[in-house]
């Protein structure tokens, strides 16, 4: 008997809806300590590679979602895998093989309306092993994390800026933006990340730029020029590393001295004012 088909056209249709972000929104948080255990908890037998197949053929739900949040894992977790990095306490080999639950998770959270109970609950066994109630529907980013959120929305504008007039002034002027105080940038950039690194927001962290350049890679809507990492010129590339500077910023500012967050935020702000946080 075959299985049956479940059309989906979009996220927000999912059937599964709710544990499909539960297990997106958890990516840029797991801890080193839920590493560990989720590399324990997988193991790769007939069943579960079974049960994988199935989540993955060309008529799962929103397959190539899928795929695109395994590459969206493997660059939140680049630095991890890699290595190098001083202050990384895992093996790489422990870090890999827990991604594999990971994307055992991702797989079959999608897959669920065409998968058995069985090859549903072997994919997620590792996953609910360390994460046995459903976690928050979106990633956390922070007690900024309206601002951020303002700050990367801004990405898809100035993306269709060829045909946006205000987009295309905007732009300009975060290109003038961007060469004032580079040195002094940097330097409170590099503080802001190792607070990120401190308060364990470094995932988060490259969360947020992967979000930003995809905004900024989007085709135009109008004239649906090149999209991508090619099509995004030195201005682009400026722009981008400014804004993204800020949210990040943003993300780290309860941890940062007010000047470093002014120094990095400052010059996209007095452009694009951000909704500001209601006094406690």
């Amino acid at each position: 008997m075959g299985r049956r088909a479940v059309v989906v056209e979009r996220l927000e249709d999912h059937p599964n809806l709710g544990e499909v972000l539960g297990v997106l929104a958890q990516l840029a948080h797991i801890t080193d300590d839920e590493l560990v255990r989720l590399s324990g908890a997988w193991t790769n037998t007939v069943a579960v590679a079974s049960a994988r197949d199935a989540a993955l053929s060309p008529d799962s739900p929103l397959v190539c979602e899928v795929l695109a949040a395994f590459d969206a894992l493997g660059a939140l977790y680049a630095e991890d895998l890699a290595g190098e990095a001083s202050y990384l306490v895992l093996a790489p080999d422990t870090v890999s093989t827990a991604l594999k639950a990971v994307r055992d998770a991702i797989a079959g959270a999608y897959a669920k309306p065409v998968l058995t109970r069985s090859e549903h609950a072997a994919l997620l066994a590792p996953w609910r092993a360390v994460y046995p109630r459903p976690t928050v529907d979106e990633p956390d980013l922070g007690p900024q994390a309206e601002q951020v959120k303002a700050l990367l929305s801004l990405m898809p504008v100035l993306a269709g800026r060829c045909h946006d007039v205000s987009g295309q002034a905007l732009f300009d002027a975060l290109v003038d933006r961007s060469f004032a105080a580079e040195s002094e940038r940097a330097e409170a950039l590099e503080a802001a990340f190792q607070a990120a690194v401190l308060t364990s927001r470094r995932r988060v962290w490259a969360l947020v730029r992967r979000s930003g350049a995809e905004g900024l890679s989007r085709p135009c809507g109008t004239c649906r020029r090149p999209s991508g990492p090619g099509a995004v010129d030195r201005e682009a590339q400026r722009v981008m590393a400014l804004c993204l500077d800020a949210a990040c910023a943003l993300l780290v500012a309860d941890t940062l001295p007010d000047a470093t967050t002014a120094l990095l935020t400052t010059p996209v702000t007095e452009l694009v004012p951000l909704q500001r946080r209601p006094e406690d």
